[in-house]
């Protein structure tokens, strides 16, 4: 278990964590970094087009920046082979290497987790003046790199010399202390990836789901249907059995705070994201829902810019823009727990990349989205699809939280315990 140490006089340096193993008191050591790495960059042989450089018998993995994931780790499969004419003019790099990308993105970090060659726009650390943990070191440099890239204007890094990077100071313990953050930090980081994998296998089953569960182009059933239900899906337009409506197109006044004005940016396949929002006025609230007022149980989805995204309102509190608001209507049996999926299906994407097709700017006008022709079940079987995925959303939401509390509890940590 990681335990907490008493706090430090400001007036000090801080020389160690705030939150440490039990058994670790030592100070930890400040160096620069090249005097405890030694490290290189990559290579390859120039022209990069000549065909001869690239896959053929014996070609091997060849890592480039765009291979280096943000997770400390490099993509399953690098976007080139090497092929074995050109492996002697590269760098070869075993497993378990450290590597950190010098161009492009800079300062994403990964230990290599199969043995490759690597362009000259990554930095290789091929050894160390004294013993050191991988994850530790690799951990270590990201850090480096996220408190440069506050310095830089703009928050991003233009470029970074294998001299300039030399100079970075660095602070280490002991190897042992090393070797129990690295292990702490891979427990941590397997659990995160064992979740994402969840995540991830979670939304492929959906994506499948709303394959087989909504019509295929001319079909008048879907593939796969709940027992019990037989008739052909009847085909209508999505105006006959929903109220369909825009947001405003006034543009208010902004204010510091306030109600929220939701446009097509703030719909995510995750729900609603009310991180980045304008506020306005009540004044200008109200005005705004004489003509489109958001009630809880109504579906979004984005008109201009990102289309679709359609997400069930559970809050009313906000008005919106450029995004269609579409309510049950009352005479027509039609449950929004259904519409909601069959617009996430692909049924409904290939009708908005036909009406997209060839345009620049994304746009769906409202009147295309009220002739839009879906096939239709009938009421009880629209409630049985509709909680069917309601279940699997509420599943997916669920390990979305996990996931992201476990990367806040792994940033609190990245924090605490190293200097």
């Amino acid at each position: 278990m990681v335990g907490t140490m008493a706090k430090i006089d400001d007036s000090v340096k801080k020389k160690v964590p705030e939150l440490r193993f039990p058994g670790f008191t030592d100070d930890w050591e400040e160096r620069k970094l090249g005097e405890h790495a030694k490290y290189r960059r990559g290579s390859f042989p120039q022209p990069y087009g000549n065909k001869e450089w690239y896959d053929g018998e014996g070609a091997m993995p060849f890592v480039q920046v765009v291979d280096v994931t943000n997770k400390l780790t490099l993509v399953e499969n690098t976007k080139q082979k090497i092929s074995k004419l050109a492996q002697s003019k590269s760098v070869f790099v075993p497993k378990g290497t450290v590597v950190v990308t010098l161009q492009g993105s800079i300062g994403r970090v990964a230990i290599t987790q199969y043995d490759s060659f690597v362009d000259r726009t990554l930095l290789i650390f091929e050894d160390y003046e004294k013993e050191t943990d991988e994850r530790f070191w690799a951990y270590t440099i990201q850090k480096k790199f996220e408190i440069e890239k506050l310095k830089a204007p703009g928050g991003t890094i233009k470029t970074i010399t294998k001299e300039a990077l030399s100079s970075f100071d660095v602070h280490l313990p002991q190897f042992k202390e090393q070797a129990k953050i690295g292990s702490f930090f891979k427990q941590l980081d397997d659990t995160i990836a064992l979740h994402q994998r969840k995540l991830d296998l979670l939304k492929e089953q959906k994506k499948g789901y709303l394959q087989k569960m909504f019509p295929k182009n001319g079909a008048k059933v879907p593939e796969l249907r709940f027992e019990g239900f037989a008739d052909d899906w009847e085909q209508r337009k999505l105006g006959e059995f929903s109220d369909v409506r825009d947001g405003t197109h006034a543009s208010p006044k902004y204010v510091s705070q306030g109600h929220p004005m939701v446009t097509s940016k703030n719909l995510t396949h995750s729900g609603l994201d009310m991180t980045d929002v304008s506020f306005l006025t009540d004044e200008d609230f109200n005005e705004i829902n004489k003509r489109s007022k958001v009630s809880i149980g109504d579906i979004l989805f984005g008109m201009i810019g990102t289309i679709g995204n359609p997400v069930i309102v559970d809050r009313d509190d906000f008005a919106i823009k450029n995004v269609a608001l579409i309510k049950e209507k009352t005479s027509n049996p039609i449950t929004n727990k259904w519409l909601l999926q069959y617009l996430k299906s692909p049924s409904f994407n290939r009708f908005i990349q036909k009406e997209n097709a060839g345009g620049t700017q994304k746009f769906i006008a409202l009147g295309l989205i009220r002739d839009m022709k879906l096939r239709v079940p009938e009421f009880d079987e629209q409630q049985k699809i509709g909680a069917f995925f309601k279940k699997i959303d509420d599943t997916i939401a669920l390990h979305q939280r996990k996931l992201d509390l476990l990367k806040e509890q792994k940033k609190g940590f990245l924090q605490k315990m190293f200097v």
